[in-house]
């Protein structure tokens, strides 16, 4: 306990210094085994469809503060991505897609940028890449198409009658790897290069048994 907690002295670093052997193997070996893991469960497909949502601020407020602006973005994102997650957006998206539950698709299964000003992105992840493309597909035009009804009904409460959705990509979109081999390699390597040289400074052998050998 008090080795571990002790301030590092000059001859731990010198220990460390002369080990750069080991812990260069143990980097090279976990970058191995990184590779290995990505390769024995490859990560899911990740496709992303975009919308482009616009709040028309200078029609909505023409002559208030930036303050009053400000909460009006926040309250009529927030009603975009209740629409987004909502009942009748997931059912349209399930309808569209076999095989894909409302359940899976809260879960994880999609994903939802940072919504704001300008373009949002629909991830959905799927083992799948085509399915991963027609789950986000599905999902951009199931939410637009949601949102021009609530815009036409004009429910009060609802969306302001400024804002526009426009489905600019859903068709052949990007989809690639949720992680790339790379990443596994740099985070194998990272870990099995600190486990080394934690073992070089914690597990090094004992100087008196040396003498009597």
């Amino acid at each position: 306990m008090n080795l571990l907690f002790a301030a590092p002295t000059p001859d731990d670093f010198v220990r460390l210094l002369k080990a750069w052997k080991f812990w260069l193997v143990g980097a090279v070996a976990g970058a191995l085994i990184g590779a290995a893991v990505y390769f024995l469960a490859l990560p899911p497909y990740r496709a992303r469809a975009s919308v482009n949502v616009d709040f028309h601020l200078e029609q909505a407020w023409p002559q208030n503060t930036d303050r009053e602006q400000f909460y009006y973005l926040e309250r009529e994102t927030r009603k975009l991505e209740e629409i987004a997650w909502s009942d009748a957006v997931l059912n349209a998206v399930a309808s569209q897609v076999n095989g894909v539950t409302v359940d899976q698709m809260r879960n994880g299964k999609l994903q939802l940028s940072q919504p704001g000003v300008g373009g949002w992105h629909f991830f959905a992840d799927d083992n799948d890449p085509q399915k991963a493309g027609a789950l986000a597909s599905a999902w951009a035009q199931a939410f637009a198409g949601q949102v021009h009804a609530e815009l036409i009904a004009s429910v009060p409460g609802g969306l302001e009658p400024y804002i526009t959705v426009d489905a600019d990509q859903t068709r052949n979109l990007p989809t690639r790897r949720l992680f790339s081999v790379s990443t596994y390699l740099f985070a194998g390597a990272v870990v099995f290069l600190a486990l080394s040289a934690l073992a070089v400074l914690f597990f090094h052998p004992n100087p008196g048994s040396q003498k009597q050998k």
